[in-house]
């Protein structure tokens, strides 16, 4: 599995992507995707909603258990990955590439990423 270049993740195993100044992609870690195991369903907000950083924005469920997903950063979300919400298998198969959550606009991600980790940061403190 490859992890995209500059890559930013959080204590609670969401991860935040830079498209453009403005805009990011959140989804799941490979650890988290791990830990939950087989995912079955994934309910996502709709396009347009904002979101503080923090609050949770997303439910994960496996066939271990469900897992509520945390804003990394706050902003409005732009787009939501309809692929996911069909077919969950493809979070386990792919949490970087094709298994992304939602792609949000923010002005704040920038000043509000002070604490996630770069990859290789948490990593290590997975460990």
């Amino acid at each position: 599995m490859i992890v995209p270049e500059g890559i930013l993740c959080s204590k609670s195993h969401e991860y935040l992507l830079e498209e453009s100044e403005t805009q990011f992609v959140i989804g799941l870690t490979d650890y988290a995707v791990e830990q939950l195991g087989d995912i079955v369903f994934v309910e996502l907000p709709e396009a347009g909603t904002e979101f503080s950083k923090g609050e949770v924005f997303a439910t994960v469920e496996s066939v271990k258990a469900a897992s509520e997903i945390y804003m990394p950063v706050g902003g409005k979300i732009i787009e939501v990955n309809e692929k996911i919400v069909e077919s969950p298998e493809i979070l386990n198969e792919s949490p970087f590439e094709e298994g992304w959550l939602v792609k949000i606009e923010s002005t704040e991600a920038h000043a509000e990423s002070g604490d996630l980790l770069e990859y290789s940061d948490y990593k290590e403190e997975l460990e």
